[in-house]
């Protein structure tokens, strides 16, 4: 129930965007003349909830102007411990002039021990791109930075459509650094899919390419969960996300992934700790 919710309001906010994005893929700067788009996107999300002014809970990094828009990196950094008493629960990505504005929202847990993460998206238009944190006392939280790029929507796939069907549901999972039991330590899962948003056409044929992207990824470890996602369009193909956990010795890291065309994909993995930790 939680998750059509989640989905509903995402098709607000997507139907109201749809106009102005796509004209402001062809003129960027139409869409800081049209009327400010994030009045309704706050409304249609998160309804006549505060929020506040994340600084000091969380920073937010992008590039001024995107080397490429169908690949625009950003990464959140958590200003606050994971506690059980107090922690970032939740943290949604919101593309202003986005045709789905709501990149998705990220779940985290006491267990991550720190709730940073980075991840690539598509930017549609010249654009404000926001991160909004929810703590665990259900408070809200933003930050936000303007970002130039265009088309990343509509941006062709950059693999032909056999070869990303011929690899859909490939996973890997990357340990970064030293990993010490009990201690915070970087991760990287990435999921080959080639998310497309509905907006690209094949190159070969000029047609069309139907909307196919991941629609939600569960990372546990030994049952656990330490990360989730429920999103949209606006997460870049193969998806990739760095984020943050605390392991301990024999534990396995699980992935479970799922798309709107309701095909299913999951792995796991050993972690790996450094000798004595």
């Amino acid at each position: 129930m939680m998750r059509r919710a989640s989905t509903a309001r995402l098709g607000l906010a997507m139907t109201f965007m749809l106009a102005v994005a796509l004209l402001g893929a062809v003129f960027p700067h139409a869409a800081h003349a049209a009327e400010d788009a994030w009045t309704d996107i706050r409304a249609a999300v998160f309804g006549d909830r505060e929020i506040a002014d994340g600084a000091g809970v969380i920073a937010l990094e992008t590039p001024y102007r995107a080397h490429d828009a169908a690949v625009v990196p950003i990464s959140v950094t958590a200003l606050i411990p994971q506690t059980t008493e107090r922690y970032i629960a939740k943290l949604t990505l919101i593309i202003d002039e986005n045709p789905a504005p709501v990149v998705g929202t990220f779940g985290f847990f006491p267990e991550n021990g720190i709730a940073s993460l980075s991840t690539r998206v598509r930017v549609n238009a010249y654009t404000n791109i926001r991160a909004v944190a929810e703590t665990s006392d259900g408070r809200l939280f933003m930050v936000a930075n303007y970002v130039k790029a265009a088309g990343g929507c509509s941006a062709p796939a950059g693999k032909d459509h056999a070869t990303a069907m011929a690899r859909l549901g490939q996973m890997r999972m990357r340990q970064i650094g030293d990993w010490h039991a009990g201690e915070p330590a970087q991760a990287q899962f990435m999921v080959s899919h080639p998310n497309y948003s509905g907006m690209q056409t094949d190159q070969v044929t000029q047609l069309w390419i139907p909307a196919d992207y991941v629609r939600t990824i569960e990372l546990s470890m030994n049952g656990k969960p330490i990360l989730t996602f429920d999103g949209d369009i606006s997460m870049s193909e193969n998806p990739s996300v760095r984020f943050f956990v605390k392991p301990k010795e024999g534990e396995k890291l699980t992935a479970h992934v799922t798309d709107t065309e309701e095909r299913s994909f999951s792995q796991s993995w050993n972690v790996k700790l450094e000798p004595g930790s």
